[in-house]
């Protein structure tokens, strides 16, 4: 993919600085976790912190990527881009900010001030959310030298945005046994704070909204490393549209296996603990994939037979 031989030094300043201040978070957060005793709805205090600043990094690093990728600059896509820098800051300090209070940063109405920093959040991702949609737009309506990579990153980006959807249904929750004053949370039919994964903390007893979100915003690396890899081991028996086509196929599978998750978490099942009707959803989704895969080859093997014929 020709598209991500682009270098750094073109990268958008806010995001870069983003990035290196959520890596800083990140060390500080981990000893946090290893130094600091207190646990928070079932888990160390700092954990929560420390997965935020592991996921900006992630995030800022792939938007600064992207928007490295466009031909030529847009004021739109790098204003956009700085209002995301500015949230994601807000953000992150609300979280740290309730760590050092001790109390929690999501959901949380037991004091006006809670609900309130809360509410900013809300407001704060929201933006996030119509400055990303920006972002989607440019790079739509712009032409990437490589097609495959620029199907990858448009996907990327709309598929990510779903991922950010899922995030509102969370509020909506109100599992029996949560705690007074708390409006919302992760779990769907259990209480935040229960029996989890390692790390990932997702239940293992209820449904977990967490989990299609994680998938969906991680669209934004998956498709693009998608887009490589067919480049990489496939790029001289590919051509360039069989590849796009195929990049199309992986995008509809994503969006598919994000809304998937969602279904099985609002239907209050644990991931690992599908019922016949996931399963089969799950069997029809991968079935699709492989039938529309098959088609793309065919389509390409068919066309190269007519020119050899030709």
């Amino acid at each position: 993919m020709t598209t991500v031989r682009n270098r750094a030094a073109g990268w958008h300043r806010p995001l870069t600085l983003l990035v290196s201040a959520m890596a800083v978070l990140t060390v500080v957060a981990a000893v946090g976790v290893l130094a600091d005793q207190r646990v928070l709805t079932g888990a160390p205090i700092w954990l929560k912190p420390m997965k935020f600043a592991i996921s900006f990094v992630l995030y800022g690093v792939t938007l600064a990527w992207m928007l490295s990728l466009l031909p030529r600059r847009s004021r739109a896509a790098e204003r956009a881009a700085t209002v995301i820098v500015a949230m994601a800051v807000l953000e992150m300090v609300i979280v740290v900010g309730q760590v050092l209070r001790g109390t929690t940063s999501h959901f949380n109405g037991t004091t006006t001030l809670d609900a309130l920093l809360f509410s900013v959040m809300g407001t704060a991702i929201t933006v996030l959310f119509a400055a990303q949609l920006v972002l989607a737009v440019v790079l739509s309506r712009r032409s990437l030298a490589d097609r495959a990579g620029g199907y990858a990153v448009r996907l990327g980006l709309a598929v990510s945005l779903l991922g950010m959807l899922v995030a509102f249904p969370m509020v909506a929750q109100h599992p029996a046994g949560a705690p007074a004053g708390v409006s919302g949370a992760h779990s769907v039919g259990v209480p935040d704070g229960g029996p989890g994964l390692p790390l990932l903390g997702w239940s293992t007893t209820g449904g977990d909204l967490r989990v299609g979100h994680f998938v969906g915003m991680h669209a934004l690396q998956a498709l693009p490393l998608l887009a490589i890899l067919l480049d990489r081991f496939l790029g001289t028996r590919l051509d360039e549209l069989t590849r796009a086509r195929l990049v199309l196929v992986g995008g509809a599978a994503y969006a598919g296996l994000t809304l998937l998750l969602t279904a099985q978490a609002l239907r209050g099942q644990p991931l690992l603990a599908p019922d016949a009707l996931t399963l089969a959803a799950a069997g029809v989704l991968v079935a699709a994939t492989a039938a529309a895969s098959a088609l793309v080859l065919a389509r390409r093997a068919r066309n190269a037979g007519v020119v050899l014929v030709g």
